[in-house]
């Protein structure tokens, strides 16, 4: 067992898990996190206490003082700033351009300077020179922009999926697989695209998480149409129930319906080549 604190950048944003190490934060203490660009503050929504198979997750560098506290307002303004920069700017040069989020960073006095990195989405590659020279000039700080893609700008925002729970790629998903139309056919799921399309408008990544065992069951289970015998006696596949791993059979009797554990099915059964030949 190990100790584990959720924390988060905003109120109602991301949750991200830390080993508290020696310090006990309570709910609604702010506390240091570390990042690539430093320590940054963030409030804790989740008290530490022990829990099961917590990895190896970073350690909290402790807790935030007056002085951080400053630090990270000066930065929520200057986000703040940017984000209204940027999107007054962007009617001004007509772009086709959605501000997603904002990053800045202060002067780290490495030479560097205060960095501002504004992160959009675009239905197509946008020229943007004109649009970065007008920021800085505006924003006095070397101004980077960063497209998005549609996947990436959910994992960014985040939000609720159909399921009612977090979007897997703003949770636990570190890189995106493809997702094709043929896993949904399989899954016998509507080709409706309200139904099987996530947040970001391309289809749901869980689409992948169950298709393996689908392709699994098509390839030994006997096919719609295919006469059978049964413990309750002949009849015809009329469906498949993959998650009971089941077939759903009329039965020659009185014409009910049955479902039948595949293994308990004798018939004629399709082949993995034949299936996918």
């Amino acid at each position: 067992m190990a100790m584990l604190c959720a924390v988060s950048f905003n109120r109602y944003g991301r949750l991200y898990y830390f080993d508290p190490g020696e310090f006990r934060p309570d709910v609604g203490d702010k506390v240091l996190i570390p990042t690539d660009d430093g320590p940054e503050v963030a409030e804790c929504v989740w008290a530490a206490q022990w829990v099961d198979d917590a990895g190896d997750p970073p350690r909290l560098l402790g807790l935030a003082t007056d002085d951080d506290l400053r630090r990270d307002e000066t930065l929520r303004k200057r986000k703040a700033e940017a984000k209204v920069a940027a999107k007054k700017l962007i009617r001004e040069h007509d772009l086709p351009m959605k501000v997603v989020a904002i990053d800045h960073v202060l002067d780290t006095g490495a030479g560097q300077g205060p960095r501002t990195t504004i992160y959009f989405t675009a239905p197509h590659r946008v020229d943007f020179r004109s649009l970065v020279r007008d920021l800085g000039a505006t924003l006095h700080c070397r101004v980077e922009l960063r497209q998005l893609s549609a996947r990436d700008s959910a994992r960014v925002q985040g939000g609720i999926g159909s399921c009612g729970r977090d979007l897997c790629c703003a949770t636990f998903l570190t890189d995106f697989e493809p997702v094709t139309i043929r896993m949904a056919k399989d899954q016998d799921l509507p080709l409706n695209p309200l139904r099987i399309s996530g947040a970001c408008g391309r289809l749901m990544c869980c689409l992948k998480y169950e298709h393996p065992l689908y392709q699994q069951f098509q390839a030994v289970a006997p096919t719609v149409g295919t006469r059978v015998s049964t413990p309750e006696g002949d009849g015809r596949v009329v469906g498949h129930s993959v998650p009971r791993d089941a077939v759903i059979v009329r039965m020659d009797a009185d014409g009910s319906r049955c479902a039948c554990s595949r293994a308990s099915v004798c018939g004629p059964r399709k082949s993995h080549d034949e299936k996918y030949n």
